[in-house]
């Protein structure tokens, strides 16, 4: 076998498991053009809300636009967006904002004591803020910012100070409902959770302080993450947000439609030895990787491929010249571990009959698909239907 088979020169290298939309496409790496999405977000409620199952791209997508949006970026434009769809149809938003992105699958902790997770976290993100904009934020914000106690306190300090600057933000916030996982796997967290959520709780200050700043400089958010658990249970608190997951236009947001993923192919067909064609390809792999469908309306129509799950396969088929031992790569497979508790939990329902049961016996199963609903009801055969289908597992 000889290695340098394998380096091809100018080939462009696949993006696998990469989240820096900037490292893609400054170190000539494929990408699939989502940016035709921009306008589209543009046009929509500005507090954006958008939930995909796991490794679907939400983070890269997240990325691409903090980088179309920072007025950091401005330099870099025709670099990033050049040759893509946006970079011939920009919008008068571009580069135009102070970008503050939070993720908070970055929190450490349990449930107890995750609002010193939250605090931490926070603190990390609004100093970085304040150092990249230094020049066009008051002098010594920083410093005042530091004074001040507990993530709420200082997000409300950040806002005001932006305003009176005149600065606009976008927040980015990923993995919003990175608490729901921990509830999902201890029962003992639900009631901990219930409080944090509801009434007085942190959390729900926290998101409370979000919509109040949409008053003031926050002029855009865009929230993601896996389930709609959490957006329920907090939706007193940000009832501003409007929910795009389920929406026709977005499907095609995240992830691969067939068309794409011939495109990738065809590509690398002509730049590596293929023992297959485009079409034998497809066969393999649309039976593991194809038929997410994300909108009631586009049922028939178009399906997605799991785009990490693409990108897996082709980077082994370009090493190997076949399909990879393993159709699932094992980073899905943390997912599995989620499945399992929530058999576990299915058990616990003890319903007339166990939606699992019922799916393995009958390969299929019937339910209204909700648009979110709180983690007490999560036993409710209607919502446990819609969380699995939300995890990307129905």
């Amino acid at each position: 076998m000889d290695p340098m088979k394998y380096i091809v020169p100018g080939r462009k290298r696949l993006p696998y498991g990469m989240m820096n939309f900037a490292d893609i496409r400054l170190d000539n790496y494929y990408y699939v053009d989502k940016t035709r999405f921009i306008p589209m977000i543009e046009e929509a409620d500005r507090f954006f809300f958008f939930i995909r199952p796991r490794r679907f791209g939400k983070s890269l997508t997240l990325n691409l636009l903090q980088h179309y949006y920072d007025v950091r970026t401005r330099d870099q434009f025709e670099a990033l967006f050049g040759d893509l769809y946006i970079g011939k149809h920009p919008t008068p938003d571009r580069n135009s904002y102070l970008v503050l992105y939070l993720n908070f699958s970055g929190i450490t902790g349990e449930l107890n004591n995750y609002r010193k997770g939250l605090d931490a976290h926070c603190q990390i993100c609004f100093d970085f803020f304040c150092e990249v904009y230094a020049d066009l934020l008051p002098q010594g914000i920083k410093e005042k910012l530091d004074a001040i106690e507990g993530a709420v306190n200082q997000f409300d300090f950040l806002y005001h100070e932006c305003e009176r600057a005149g600065r606009d933000i976008y927040l980015f916030i990923d993995e919003y409902d990175h608490f729901t996982n921990a509830i999902l796997a201890d029962p003992e967290s639900l009631h901990r959770y219930t409080n944090e959520t509801h009434g007085e709780g942190y959390l729900r200050a926290f998101f409370n302080k979000v919509k109040a700043g949409t008053y003031s400089s926050i002029k855009r958010c865009f929230i993601t993450g896996v389930s709609p658990v959490t957006m329920d249970d907090l939706t007193s608190g940000f009832n501003i947000g409007t929910n795009y997951s389920l929406t026709p236009e977005f499907n095609q947001m995240m992830g691969f439609t067939e068309e794409e993923v011939r495109e990738m192919l065809t590509y690398y067909s002509t730049t590596s030895p293929f023992n297959h064609t485009v079409d034998e390809l497809i066969e393999i792999m649309k039976p593991w990787y194809d038929n997410y469908c994300f909108a009631q309306e586009c049922y028939g129509e178009t399906t997605m491929y799991n785009s990490n799950m693409v990108l897996y396969f082709v980077k082994n088929y370009i090493m190997r010249g076949k399909a990879p031992q393993n159709m699932v790569e094992d980073n899905i497979r943390i997912d599995y571990e989620k499945l399992r508790m929530l058999i576990r939990k299915d058990k616990e329902f003890a319903h007339d009959a166990s939606v699992i049961q019922t799916l393995v016996s009958q390969s299929y199963i019937t339910g209204e698909l909700k648009s979110g609903f709180p983690a007490s009801s999560i036993t409710n055969p209607d919502n446990f239907v819609s969380l699995l289908y939300y995890f990307g597992m129905l």
